[in-house]
């Protein structure tokens, strides 16, 4: 069974960590691949509605995740954009990309925080260890999308790639 994700800050830096008990490669799999991520990504009650991921370097992974669960009131079906832009992928061990917030199109909300997410992968007696950097501009960003949900909403994501990995 997937452990809990271990959460803290470091700065200007959101780090989490978890380990998952599922291989190293279907671990990075499920972070790379649209058929993959349509099953995990996104809290509770959110799925992608549309997922297109180009793993390249300085491809775009382009999503949109949907609240499908009418017991979150007025959060029921709004629509989050987000853009990933590629900067580095070993495949397997370590992806970094850049994250906005987008629109349909791929237009990035510069009145939202980018973050730069650093990923890794480590094989840890035959479970899949991952820790997630994801670097904000400034302590306010920070502090911003943590008060927008983001740590309930990631950790939520990550608990739902636990149980999609484990029942691969």
């Amino acid at each position: 069974m997937s452990s809990k994700p271990i959460v803290h800050v470091e700065g200007r830096d959101f780090v989490m960590e978890q380990i998952f008990d599922a291989p190293k490669e279907l671990v990075f799999q499920a972070f790379t691949e649209a058929e993959r991520l349509k099953h995990w990504w996104g809290p509770r009650g959110w799925n992608l509605s549309t997922c297109k991921v180009d793993l390249r370097e300085g491809g775009i992974w382009h999503y949109c995740m949907k609240c499908e669960d009418q017991a979150q009131g007025e959060f029921y079906g709004m629509e989050s954009w987000g853009k990933g832009v590629y900067r580095e992928i070993i495949p397997g061990e370590r992806l970094v990309y850049t994250d906005y917030f987008s629109d349909a199109e791929g237009n990035e909300a510069e009145e939202m925080p980018a973050t730069e997410v650093i990923l890794e992968f480590a094989e840890q007696d035959g479970k899949t260890k991952v820790t997630s950097r994801s670097v904000f501009e400034s302590e306010e960003g920070l502090n911003s999308s943590l008060q927008m949900g983001m740590e309930q909403g990631i950790v939520e994501t990550w608990e739902r790639l636990g149980e999609y990995v484990e029942q691969q």
